[in-house]
């Protein structure tokens, strides 16, 4: 028994045969590549590239015009992995987004369905102000973002690896646009917020825009290493009093836990699901990595929390009311507990 229990451990040891240096290196290498195009926003890509390795989708929000397009393509270009791109308008149907059968005709006058597949089948999709969509459209995208796979006339059809959609939105209050279904936003593994830049960014920007030389994107590295670093990640060590603890965590959002602090209890009316619990360890497990640790330390599962989380709640209408966002939810809960 105990030779037996001595080889499991040398044969399940996540940090025995691999090293968490080469996931580091691979990893700023990608960041490099990107900010070749993208000049600032160093949180937004480091977040974006959390959600590339952690096999999560995202979704980014903010004003049109401070570059969540460019960095979409700049993820695709630093990767080199397969781009694609849904330009989201109210009259874009579900066919148009994951493809149809159409009717075609061979030299013979035979005639025969064929499946022709829509942008879906990228390995990274652009789903471009997707909350400009109707609700049916954008549910054309919960099979794909969950199952890496899509069911067109009883036949269904995987998905290329990897996978990852980068959803971009504009605010909601902004008109034209409709609020994304409560289903699909959990299927986002993040949601960041995408700001405007400081000033010395913005000059920056300009300068580089504006100026002769167009900036092209060097590739960092390719879709086998991207595949091969994502179940790296997955070997990552969370700590047995930092996986209670997130679990603490994603349980006090709800307002019937005991420990939900009173800003949950007054304006939270449904907290971040067990799909919520599986992506803060994953991010984090990816954000140790990043960092040259094998292990999770408790400043990830913080410091991932609120991008994690927020998009998650459903706030009351008193919550609404009173002004309060998700964001602030977050937080409040985070300051409360203590691993």
């Amino acid at each position: 028994m105990p030779r037996a229990r001595s080889r499991c451990l040398k044969e399940c040891d996540p940090i025995s045969s691999h090293d968490p240096a080469g996931f580091r290196t691979t990893f700023d290498a990608v960041r490099s590549a990107i900010a070749t195009a993208v000049v600032g926003q160093e949180a937004v890509v480091e977040s974006v590239l959390v959600c590339l390795f952690a096999d999560g989708h995202c979704l980014l929000e903010g004003v049109p015009g401070v570059g969540k397009t460019l960095l979409v393509r700049s993820v695709a270009a630093a990767t080199g992995v397969q781009f694609a791109r849904i330009q989201f308008t109210p009259d874009l149907m579900p066919a148009d987004v994951i493809g149809t059968d159409f009717l075609s005709v061979d030299e013979n006058g035979r005639t025969a369905f064929e499946f022709r597949p829509g942008p879906i089948f990228g390995s990274i999709v652009l789903a471009d102000e997707i909350n400009r969509a109707t609700p049916k459209t954008q549910s054309a995208l919960l099979q794909a973002m969950e199952e890496r796979e899509v069911t067109v006339a009883r036949t269904t059809r995987a998905l290329p690896r990897p996978f990852l959609v980068l959803a971009t939105q504009n605010p909601l209050e902004m008109e034209g646009t409709y609020p994304l279904p409560e289903a699909q936003l959990d299927r986002f593994l993040m949601k960041i917020d995408v700001s405007m830049p400081p000033l010395s960014d913005l000059l920056r920007i300009v300068d580089r825009t504006t100026g002769g030389d167009r900036t092209t994107v060097p590739q960092a590295t390719d879709a086998e290493t991207v595949i091969a670093l994502q179940r790296l990640a997955r070997q990552a060590v969370i700590a047995p009093h930092l996986r209670e603890f997130l679990g603490r965590l994603v349980l006090a959002t709800h307002p019937t836990d005991p420990a939900a602090p009173a800003i949950v209890r007054k304006s939270v009316r449904c907290g971040a699901s067990p799909r919520a619990a599986q992506a803060l360890a994953l991010s984090a497990k990816v954000r140790a990595l990043a960092r040259g640790r094998a292990h999770v330390a408790e400043e990830d599962l913080r410091a991932l929390a609120p991008a994690v989380l927020q998009h998650r709640l459903l706030l009351s209408y008193e919550g609404e009311a009173d002004g309060v966002t998700s964001e602030q939810v977050v937080r409040e809960v985070l300051s409360s507990l203590k691993a």
